[in-house]
C-alpha cells in the first residue's frame, strides 16, 4: 500500500516541504528521503561570515575616521569661522556690485577736491605738467563713473593712480620760486655719501636715557642764536619728557656746561608733553610730536606758550601704532618732526595710507600764531620697514638696521617729483645697537642721530 508522506523541513529553511511516496510494512510507513537537503550549507555559511568580517573591518575604519573627525571639527569650525570673518567685508563689497556707495561717493569726494587743486594750480603755472595733470583727473573720474556700473575697473589701481596724482600736484605747488633754486646743493640731487661720526658724546643727562633727539638750531634765516645746541631726553618710560636743554656754542655743548633748562609742560603725562623720540629747533620753538594724539606741538622759547596742529590723514598712527621698527621697534616713535632747507616737516603713518609713510610740510604763520600743513604726500614706503628717517632739501631719507654698528640710507621720497628710489646704499656708522632719532641741518648740512644715549653727528656730501 502507498502512502503520501509529507515530511517537513525546519523554519529555518524557510518552511520548504518534500513529498515522497511511501510503503507500509509492518505497521510502518517507510519512505525513501533524499536527506542532502537537509545538509549544512557549510559554502554559503563561509560566505555570509566573510562578508561579516569584512563589514566589522569596514565599521571599524569608518568608527575611527569618525573619531578622526571629532577631534578635527573644532578646529575646522575655528579655520571657518575665522575664514568667514575675513572674507564677510569682501561678501559685503560682493553683495553690491564689488565696490559700496560710499566707497565710490567717498573717491569722487577726492577727486573733486583734487580737480579744484589742479585748476588752481594749472591757472597759475598754465605748462605742460599742469595740462597733463588735468587730462589724468578726468580720465580717472571717468574710471570712477565706470566703476559704478561695473567692476572692471581695479579699485587698488585706481587709489594707486589717485595717490599718485595728489603727490603730483602737491609737487606742482612746491616747484615755484622758492623750492631748491635758492640752496645750489639741493639741485645736485640726492645725497651721494656721509662721513663717519664728526661729533660722538654721551648725552649730558645720563647715558641710561636711551631715547630722545638733539640738534642745532635748524632754521637758516633766524634771527635766534644759530649757534644754539638743543638735548632732549624722554625721561619716562623712554616715551614721554616735558623738558630740554639748551646750549648758546657749540663749546658749552660739548663740556655740557653753562645750558639753560626749558620746560614746556607741567608733567609727562599731559597733553602737552612730547611722545616718542623726535623734536626740532626752529627758529623761536621746539617742533615735536604732542602726548597720545594725532598733533604737531609748537613751544615757544619767549612766550613759553604751547600751539598745536592736527597732521591730516584718516586713522593717522600715534601712541605705538606705527613706529620705526625695521628690526627693534623704537617704542612710540610715530610721528617724526624734521627741518631741512625747505622748512618743517612731519613724517608718519596712517591707516589710510595702509600703514605707509606719509609726508606733511608744516608751517608757522606769525600773524595768527599758528601752526599750519600747507601740503601732504603719500609714499609707498612700510613705516614698520625703516628704522628711522630725516628730510634733506624736500627730500625723504629713510633708514635701515644692518647690524649693532651700522645703518644704511636705502630709501628717498623727492616731494619735487614724487618718484622713489629704492637702490640707495649709504652706511651710517654708530656706537650702539639702537637709534632713537635722526636729523639733519640746513645750516652746516650735518645728520644728528640719537644712538642709544649717545649723541652722534655726521656730514652729508651731495
Amino acid at each position: 500500500m502507498l502512502l503520501l508522506c509529507l515530511l517537513l523541513l525546519s523554519p529555518t529553511l524557510q518552511g520548504w516541504a518534500q513529498r515522497v511516496l511511501g510503503q507500509k510494512k509492518s505497521d510502518l510507513c517507510v519512505c525513501k528521503v533524499n536527506a542532502t537537503m537537509w545538509s549544512f550549507p557549510i559554502v554559503r555559511y563561509e560566505a555570509v561570515q566573510q562578508q561579516v568580517e569584512t563589514c566589522e573591518e569596514s565599521l571599524h575604519s569608518l568608527q575611527e575616521q569618525v573619531l578622526i573627525s571629532n577631534q578635527r571639527f573644532p578646529q575646522i569650525q575655528s579655520q571657518v569661522a575665522n575664514l568667514t570673518a575675513r572674507l564677510e567685508p569682501y561678501q559685503y563689497l560682493h553683495d553690491r556690485g564689488l565696490y559700496t556707495a560710499l566707497s565710490i561717493r567717498l573717491l569722487g569726494e577726492e577727486l573733486s577736491q583734487l580737480e579744484t587743486d589742479i585748476t588752481i594750480v594749472h591757472s597759475q603755472l598754465n605748462n605742460a605738467q599742469s595740462k597733463k595733470l588735468t587730462k589724468e583727473v578726468v580720465k580717472l573720474h571717468k574710471d570712477v563713473q565706470k566703476m559704478q556700473t561695473s567692476d572692471t575697473v581695479n579699485m587698488k589701481t585706481v587709489k594707486e593712480k589717485l595717490r599718485f596724482l595728489k603727490n603730483n600736484v602737491e609737487s606742482c605747488k612746491s616747484i615755484p620760486k622758492h623750492f631748491r633754486g635758492q640752496h645750489k646743493h639741493c639741485l645736485k640731487g640726492l645725497i651721494t655719501n656721509i662721513s663717519d661720526p664728526v661729533i660722538t658724546k654721551i648725552n649730558p643727562y645720563d647715558k641710561n636715557y636711551i631715547s630722545g633727539s638733539w640738534g642745532k638750531q635748524a632754521q637758516m634765516d633766524s634771527e635766534w642764536d644759530k649757534e644754539t645746541y638743543w638735548v632732549q631726553v624722554l625721561v619716562s618710560s623712554h616715551i614721554y619728557g616735558n623738558t630740554f636743554r639748551l646750549y648758546q656754542t657749540y663749546k658749552d655743548f660739548m663740556r655740557s656746561a653753562n645750558h639753560r633748562e626749558a620746560t614746556f609742560a607741567s608733567s609727562t603725562t599731559v597733553s602737552t608733553s612730547i611722545e616718542g623720540p623726535s623734536a626740532v629747533l626752529y627758529g623761536e620753538g621746539l617742533y615735536y610730536h604732542c602726548y597720545r594724539s594725532a598733533d604737531i606741538c609748537r613751544y615757544d622759547l619767549q612766550t613759553n606758550d604751547v600751539k598745536r596742529v592736527t597732521l591730516p590723514g584718516t586713522g593717522v598712527g600715534f601712541n605705538n601704532k606705527f613706529p620705526y621698527c625695521y628690526y627693534d621697534c623704537r617704542a612710540n616713535s610715530d610721528v617724526d618732526v624734521e627741518a631741512d632747507e625747505t622748512g618743517l616737516w612731519a613724517l608718519y603713518a596712517t591707516v589710510g595710507n595702509h600703514g605707509n609713510m606719509v609726508v606733511s610740510k608744516l608751517f608757522w604763520d606769525n600773524s595768527s600764531m599758528t601752526i599750519n600743513v600747507s601740503q601732504t604726500w603719500e609714499t609707498r614706503l612700510f613705516k614698520k620697514a625703516a628704522s628711522n628717517a630725516f628730510m634733506v632739501c624736500g627730500v625723504l631719507y629713510a633708514t635701515r638696521y644692518v647690524d649693532d654698528y651700522k645703518e644704511e640710507v636705502f630709501y628717498a621720497f623727492d616731494t619735487a617729483t614724487g618718484k622713489e628710489d629704492n637702490s640707495l646704499s649709504l652706511p651710517l656708522e654708530k656706537v650702539a645697537k639702537g637709534v632713537a632719532s635722526l636729523s639733519y641741518n640746513p645750516i652746516n648740512r650735518e645728520i644728528y642721530m640719537y644712538n642709544d644715549g649717545y649723541l652722534l653727528a655726521y656730514q652729508a656730501y651731495f
